[in-house]
């Protein structure tokens, strides 16, 4: 069996590697930026982090598959066994203006079970880190989420879809938020926002995702107290560890009324991933 302790250490050095090949390359790859679909923005940088990445994880375990954003067969990607979950830069319309709210992530599951993960910001010097069951940490110090008396004196984080074809739903989610909520934050990096729920910087964070978002992240923020929702039914042929759609992390102290406001009422039930730990999904 592989030591978790060495897969840590793998990713974090190849997040902090392929995190520092990205601060060298920000001004010229800003310079060529293309776009998957409509806007979805992708940069010489993003296929740079990918190879780092990638060269690392596989001289270590040729093996081992890879299931990254810049995949383009993602959607249909077997599960099972090691599997490790990239995202080279989450946040690269940050990256492409010079804003420094990005970040590198990369998990490793065994049969769809996180069992590691890494979320480095390089621009912010900063490293969120997991082993599962063994807590969260930034930059080595272990770090806990927060305790918000009540969703009223809570902040929270949302983002939005590329494709915006059909922005009602998201109106909603944002009038609910703004209604039932100190304040909300919309920054851009999902994978960041939910590491600083873990951090306690945030008191949650929702909106859907994809596994690379929420794999590391998902972890992490857990590991720290956090927890996690689906507010749609997870399919069964999805583990619950890298499904994305409709998610929801939050201080515990919050989580029943966030839920419960984003529902409209809906009850909560529960689905078990195969290490036995429950996660939350709402049904509808």
């Amino acid at each position: 069996m592989i030591e978790n302790d060495h897969i840590l250490s793998l990713a974090q050095t190849a997040a902090v590697t392929a995190g520092e090949a990205v601060l060298d390359q920000w001004e010229s790859c800003r310079l060529d930026v293309r776009y998957k679909g409509k806007s979805d923005t992708v940069t010489a940088a993003d296929l740079l982090s990918n190879d780092i990445i990638a060269t690392y994880i596989r001289s270590a375990f040729p093996a081992h598959r890879i299931l990254s954003e810049e995949d383009e067969s993602s959607h249909s990607f077997d599960h099972s066994g090691p599997l490790w979950i990239v995202d080279p830069i989450d946040g690269t319309a940050n990256y492409v203006r010079g804003h420094p709210y990005f970040a590198v992530s990369i998990a490793f599951a065994v049969d769809g079970v996180v069992q590691v993960g890494c979320v480095h910001a390089p621009a912010l010097r900063e490293t969120f880190t997991a082993v599962r069951d063994r807590g969260a940490f930034l930059n080595g110090m272990a770090i806990r989420t927060s305790r918000p008396i009540s969703l009223a004196h809570s902040v929270v984080s949302t983002g939005f879809p590329h494709e915006k074809n059909d922005v009602g739903p998201l109106v909603d989610r944002v009038r609910t938020l703004l209604q039932n909520c100190q304040d909300i934050r919309r920054s851009s990096s999902p994978v960041l926002d939910i590491a600083y729920v873990a951090a306690g910087r945030l008191d949650a964070h929702t909106e859907t995702l994809f596994p690379w978002d929420v794999a590391a992240a998902g972890l992490i923020a857990t590991e720290a107290g956090s927890v996690r929702s689906n507010l749609a039914a997870v399919p069964d042929h999805i583990p619950v560890d890298l499904y994305g759609d409709e998610v929801v992390f939050s201080s515990p102290n919050i989580h029943q009324e966030l839920v419960t406001r984003l529902t409209g009422g809906s009850a909560p039930a529960q689905r078990s991933n195969s290490s036995g730990n429950a996660e939350t999904q709402a049904t509808r």
